[in-house]
């Protein structure tokens, strides 16, 4: 019957954290004010302030900075759950054994 217990309230922690996740997601596409509402470009319109881009490499910056953070993002936690090292002598050992 714990274990039940446990599971359940489990379920309503991420319940409650996949709210929060959603309310704070929704606020950020309520984030601009009309005025720069007005200066952004159609893509960007009720979710940044400020002047807009200034050309096309703006888009291109920030589409690749954002996919080496997604993936930076994936292969953290990939490594964390799952390392993959077994030999005696890595280097992790060092750190591990003292």
């Amino acid at each position: 019957m714990t274990a039940f217990v446990k599971l359940n309230e489990f379920r309503f922690d991420m319940k409650k954290a996949f709210l929060l996740a959603v309310f704070v997601l929704i606020g950020l596409f309520a984030a601009a004010c009309p005025v720069c509402d007005q200066r952004q470009p159609k893509l960007l319109q009720g979710i940044a302030h400020g002047s807009g881009p200034e050309s096309n490499w703006d888009y291109l910056i920030v589409s690749l900075a954002a996919i080496i953070v997604i993936l930076t993002l994936f292969f953290s936690a990939k490594m964390l759950i799952k390392p993959g090292e077994k030999s005696g002598d890595h280097i992790k050992r060092l750190i591990i054994n003292i």
